[in-house]
């Protein structure tokens, strides 16, 4: 394949195996013309034979050093997250552009690590959730023209059940840096970015709760578990539910609800904007889940009068060929470096507090023991 003179296909190479790259990158990587597959790493033999078997011509490797800079010219990291900084480092100093998946980092330190790393690699590091190219919340986030001044944004993801390889690294703090507030909030923090620019966060406090973790009727029903009984263990340390409120040094206040598992019947994503102006709300469900709403839901509200907006439809997962699409241009475009690392800084900063608050109340609330 012959490359094109503005710089495509995209050599890229796929770091990590597991479901993220078997269900969604490979896949889209490999019928993508901006893209062409020019390796996949993983340590672990059984995720390389998996891969080989559905991707034979893709050059599988079972360790970052054995990438050749000179053949690639992106690597998409989609590890597991406790190794999202040390991979991404890795890459970054070898000269290799990199796009990280949420969560960018696990702490403020790591957010200013992978700075180092891209100014010292003198390449450029692309993150971001897939959900903030989603149709409905495009739609939503152009509404917010009409609604003047913005003053309230609430942020809601709860599913029914969703509680993702209980037992495995996502529900061991050590490994995967947190619950439900990391796993899901960081796309609830990600699509709010364009509302609240560059503004810090002057007050937060948060609280968090783990009543479904354990259960196994709570656990995620439509992703094959990465890794066998070997990789499992009894440590489950995390929260399946965090709830905050945040003010920015701006004075527009923040409210999240994150939560793997309740007592709700369907899972559903809300996102509504507060404004000087009108409000407007999005009802729908992020992700892969089989237990959505049938079609997204965008109103405004403005003089005591709401009226629906139009939302595209599209197949589920569309998002991911619209994040790919983008990636094209963000390699070379005029937003320049840091960009990722900056928002990173601002969402593990909140990330962070809201557990210092949740840990802060925990230590003062009485005991209830029998």
């Amino acid at each position: 394949m012959t490359t094109h003179q503005d710089g495509w296909p995209v050599r890229t190479a796929v770091m990590g195996l597991g479901w993220a790259a078997r269900s969604i990158w490979l896949p889209r990587l490999g019928r993508h013309p901006g893209f062409a597959l020019t390796a996949a790493v993983d340590p672990d033999a059984a995720s390389r034979a998996a891969v080989t078997a559905e991707f034979p011509n893709v050059p599988i490797m079972a360790a970052v050093h054995e990438v050749d800079p000179a053949q690639v010219d992106l690597a998409i990291v989609a590890v597991p997250n406790h190794l999202h900084c040390e991979i991404a480092c890795s890459l970054l100093l070898k000269g290799i552009p990199v796009f990280l998946e949420k969560p960018v980092c696990l702490t403020s330190a790591q957010a200013r690590q992978l700075g180092k790393a891209e100014h010292a690699g003198g390449v450029r590091l692309l993150a971001g959730s897939a959900a903030r190219h989603r149709g409905d919340v495009r739609a939503l986030l152009a509404s917010a023209g009409e609604l003047g001044t913005v003053r309230h944004v609430e942020l809601s993801w709860v599913r029914a059940r969703g509680v993702p390889d209980a037992g495995g690294w996502f529900t061991r703090g050590r490994l995967s840096g947190g619950g439900a507030l990391v796993d899901l909030g960081w796309h609830l923090f990600d699509i709010a970015a364009p509302l609240l620019g560059t503004a810090d966060f002057a007050q937060v406090t948060g609280a968090v709760s783990d009543d479904f973790i354990a259960r196994d009727t709570a656990r995620v029903s439509w992703r094959a578990e990465d890794g066998g009984e070997s990789r499992r263990s009894d440590v489950i340390d995390v929260e399946d539910t965090a709830r905050a409120f945040l003010v920015t040094d701006g004075g527009v206040s923040v409210s999240l609800h994150a939560s793997w598992a309740s007592h709700e019947e369907r899972d559903v994503t809300r996102v509504r904007v507060e404004g000087t102006e009108g409000s407007a709300t999005l009802r729908c469900t992020f992700g892969f889940s089989p237990n959505r709403l049938e079609h997204p839901e965008l109103t405004l509200t403005a003089d005591g009068r709401t009226r629906a907006l139009p939302v595209p439809g599209e197949p589920i997962g569309t998002e991911y060929d619209r994040q790919l699409d983008e990636l094209l241009t963000q390699l070379h475009g005029p937003a320049g470096p840091h960009r990722a690392v900056e928002e990173a800084r601002r969402t593990i900063g909140a990330i962070e507090r809201i557990y210092s608050s949740a840990d802060a109340a925990r230590e003062k609330a009485p005991s209830h023991r029998a």
